[in-house]
């Protein structure tokens, strides 16, 4: 993998936990929406959709309060060019 994409490929330590930063932020912002020992099968699909699109909607500080979807947008139209 890392000779096909030509980048590092890094794998975190067992219980480091400040390793996996995006990892671990996603996981809390989850947590607002379902809680520890949801079950899943109860959950439609379309759920998880709207809870997506809300999320990727949702401005972050790490990108300098621009969305997620708004810099995929960006990126795309920019390869687009």
């Amino acid at each position: 993998m890392t000779q096909a994409l030509g980048a590092q490929v890094y794998f975190a330590d067992p219980y480091s936990s400040w390793q996996r930063g995006l990892n671990e932020n996603t996981n809390v912002l989850l947590l607002q929406y379902w809680p520890k020992n949801t079950d899943f099968k109860k959950i439609s699909a379309n759920e998880v959709s709207a809870t997506i699109i809300e999320l990727n909607d949702r401005p972050r500080k790490k990108l300098g309060y621009k969305t997620p979807a708004k810099l995929v947008a960006e990126h795309m139209t920019a390869i687009a060019a």
